[in-house]
């Protein structure tokens, strides 16, 4: 066995149940125990995900006596924002600090007809990709369902988000999302859940380094995210020095399992392609770039590096990322330059990282 499709860490079990994240059969259990009819997990679940609520008290479908067992016995506490740090480009990169004392980054960003939102799937990462700053930290362990959950629900509320506004989420924060599969799918559930967040499918995006067991696991859900792969090099000589996965699946492998995923109609698979001057910026790696997305139906996101302290790589200049994406439109790739926010607060692809605080508190 590889060590990527090895188990990470779970977070230890609370000394009490907290509500926020669990889903209808973690709620059923516990109102069964608390000898009350299977109606409440309706309502108790459209509270915490629609409403969004953050305390019993608001839950006014209940009975006071209800209200008051819960609030003796049971918790509601969604991640704590510790820290928030605006752009200047209107997102805010928000540390959440866990039940553990953990702490993980997601990142909010409003645009004028909808809200992104970037999402953490594990404390640290076991990735090791050179240009990330996450991937310094290693892995310390994997996110459960309701910590996910609670990162979306408490940007949420923190932004007060308006009712009806369209949510995208994207699965490109800390941690390999494939890595944590379970966990992963359960807050799928729970996020496009018709009673609560009611997100759909299609809206949310899981980013890969390149796990072709994970891709193929993610390949056989019946609902599933969109999925995202975060290439970055085009030679196997290259991509195994910068991202070290490519070590065990090579990009031969990689495309085959591409290819292979079952798509929907009108379905593409995203090509994130960080630029590294001097490293993957060459013609040669955009006429590479454009045959390897041409095996199976893609778009192609270049992404200008985003410095961060102890890199050693810079971002090409204007007129390199302008020849690139022409090369790929010459050849029918649908190509687009995503310009990461927050880069100002180290908010944007591969600046998020938690090393000191991570590994000190808890």
């Amino acid at each position: 066995m590889n060590p990527w499709d090895a188990d990470a860490p779970e977070a230890a079990p609370p000394s009490r149940p907290n509500a926020a994240g669990l889903d209808r059969e973690g709620l059923k259990a516990l109102f069964q125990s608390f000898g009350e009819p299977a109606f409440r997990v309706q309502q108790v679940f459209e509270g915490l995900y629609r409403q969004r609520h953050g305390d019993w008290s608001a839950f006014t479908t209940l009975s006071k006596t209800l209200r008051a067992r819960l609030e003796a016995e049971v918790d509601l506490a969604w991640p704590e924002i510790a820290e928030s740090v605006p752009s200047q480009d209107g997102s805010t990169k928000h540390a959440f600090r866990l039940a553990d004392g953990r702490m993980v980054e997601g990142v909010h960003m409003p645009y004028e007809d909808r809200t992104t939102l970037c999402l953490s799937s594990q404390v640290g990462c076991a990735m090791g990709c050179t240009f990330c700053a996450t991937g310094r930290m290693g892995i310390v362990r994997n996110l459960g369902a309701a910590e996910i959950v609670g990162q979306v629900v408490a940007m949420l509320r923190a932004h007060a988000h308006p009712e009806g506004r369209p949510v995208n989420l994207v699965f490109m924060g800390m941690g390999e999302p494939l890595h944590n599969l379970d966990q992963l799918m359960a807050a799928f559930a729970i996020l496009t859940d018709a009673s609560g967040l009611a997100i759909p499918p299609r809206r949310i995006t899981v980013s890969t380094s390149g796990l072709v067991s994970g891709i193929a696991r993610l390949g056989t859900c019946a609902s599933r995210p969109r999925l995202a792969l975060s290439l970055n090099a085009t030679t196997d000589e290259a991509r195994s020095r910068i991202m070290p996965v490519n070590r065990v699946w090579n990009l031969e492998a990689l495309s085959q399992a591409l290819a292979a995923f079952p798509l929907q109609s009108g379905e593409r698979i995203t090509v994130e392609y960080v630029l590294l001057k001097g490293v993957t910026d060459s013609l040669e790696d955009g006429r590479r770039l454009a045959a390897f997305a041409s095996r199976f139906p893609s778009k192609v996101n270049l992404i200008p590096f985003n410095p961060h302290e102890g890199a050693g790589f810079e971002p090409p200049e204007e007129a390199r990322i302008g020849a690139l994406m022409g090369l790929l439109v010459e050849h029918r790739i649908p190509v687009s330059v995503r310009r990461s926010r927050g880069q100002d607060v180290a908010g944007a692809c591969g600046q998020l990282v938690r090393e000191g605080r991570s590994r000190t508190v808890g």
